[in-house]
């Protein structure tokens, strides 16, 4: 079942004889947040050994047999797999067909919308498919007013603007950085342009979307300081490589259209799903400047890097950080610009 947005929130705290959700998009902070909500109302905490299992990815083919284990203590557990891609679409199908008493959350970020096993899901009675993108401006303001209500504190409209044009790139970083705001502005407090400015950072608003966009973009500095950031904020090696190859993969799809006579503006606003509003300019120069064979090499190049992170004590970080930058020095060696 596709869940409809208005029905999100009530779901989240009580997802009822669902057997699995999957929560998919571009924003891995705001996959993250509903799967904690999920996890947290089902099982009443994030760390019960008895009722909340993280099963790592090499373990996905147990994933019926875990979720159809009783709980010792009484209960419902639940099973909580990270980083699933398209290649978990026979075994969360089979499990979809004879669920288990426990509820599955799937956190796949950077799945295309397309993808088998969103279909998969989306098509059962026992499952649940949630889309998790960034917020547009409206809702985002929204978002900022309600957080910093929690805690009693008003915002003057002005501030209010900048900062929603500063934040919602990743809900995990907005989030952080309206706590850091709230905790300056105090309980009660109010919060005008110069407190935003002088508590928001400049890499509020990045992301890990920011790191790929900035690295195909040819800005290696960017690249390179969002890709810190992302990391430092939970995600994984492996994760960032994954959401790098899907915008790559578009990119060369993008890019082939305007091989084929077509502008790449247009290119960009024919792939499905959208390119995301704020994304359109920066993913448009790429398809510009990038030609297809370099797309080829690159996707090569960051499949290779996601094999060798995978080997037991593998330097991950290094292997991704130096995949995200020799892409971002093959970008701006192709920009017209030479932007560095």
């Amino acid at each position: 079942m596709k869940l409809e947005p208005q029905r999100i929130d009530a779901f989240l705290r009580d997802p009822g004889n669902c057997a699995v959700v999957l929560l998919f998009g571009e924003d891995a902070g705001l996959i993250q947040e509903r799967a904690v909500t999920l996890v947290r109302a089902v099982a009443g905490s994030l760390d019960d050994p008895f009722l909340v299992l993280d099963l790592p990815r090499d373990r996905l083919g147990d994933l019926a047999d875990e979720a159809a284990s009783l709980p010792l203590t009484g209960g419902r557990r639940v099973i909580r797999a990270r980083e699933v891609t398209d290649s978990a679409v026979n075994t969360v199908t089979a499990l979809l067909k004879r669920p288990g008493p426990a509820l599955v959350v799937l956190e796949a970020p950077g799945l295309a919308s397309r993808s088998r096993l969103r279909t998969a899901v989306e098509a059962a009675p026992v499952g649940v498919a949630i889309s998790c993108y960034p917020d547009e401006p409206g809702q985002l303001q929204t978002t900022i007013r309600e957080t910093l209500q929690q805690d009693r504190i008003g915002i003057e409209a002005e501030a209010l603007r900048w900062l929603a044009t500063q934040l919602g790139a990743d809900r995990a970083s907005t989030r952080a950085e309206l706590a850091k705001l709230a905790l300056y502005a105090g309980p009660g407090g109010r919060v005008d342009l110069d407190m935003a400015m002088h508590c928001v950072g400049d890499l509020a608003g990045l992301s890990l979307d920011d790191a790929v966009f900035a690295a195909t973009e040819g800005r290696v500095e960017l690249a390179d300081r969002a890709l810190q950031l992302a990391l430092g904020e939970g995600s994984s090696p492996v994760e960032v490589l994954r959401v790098a190859l899907n915008h790559l993969q578009r990119l060369h799809r993008a890019r082939l259209l305007v091989d084929g006579g077509m502008r790449p503006d247009e290119a960009t606003k024919s792939l499905r799903p959208p390119v995301f509003f704020r994304k359109v300019p920066a993913f448009t120069k790429a398809a510009s400047h990038w030609s297809s064979s370099a797309l080829t090499a690159a996707i090569a190049g960051v499949s290779e890097a996601e094999r060798e992170c995978k080997r037991t004590g593998a330097p991950d970080v290094v292997i991704c950080r130096n995949t995200i930058l020799t892409i971002a020095r093959r970008g701006s060696a192709s920009a017209p610009t030479g932007r560095r």
